[in-house]
């Protein structure tokens, strides 16, 4: 059975890391830590791989651009 996973732990992950993130090193950080096969789900999408969650926080505004890449902050999550 395949993983399923709440964008919110990817949100979780990049606050608890510190990091900023270019959208390739964001999806490998993902791919490492959840699984390739992993598929996620939000509040408004399902079975989303890696790099299309990855699309779709950045479309509904929960990264946060920056000269270097990009971040997210806890107050951009939406309260489940």
């Amino acid at each position: 059975m395949m993983q399923q996973v709440h964008g919110h732990e990817v949100l979780k992950m990049m606050i608890g890391s510190g990091k900023t993130y270019t959208k390739q090193s964001l999806i490998l950080e993902i791919t490492q830590r959840f699984g390739e096969g992993t598929r996620f789900h939000t509040c408004s999408a399902e079975n989303l791989t890696a790099e299309q969650l990855v699309v779709f926080l950045d479309s509904n505004g929960k990264l946060v651009h920056q000269q270097s890449g990009f971040r997210t902050s806890p107050d951009l999550m939406c309260q489940d």
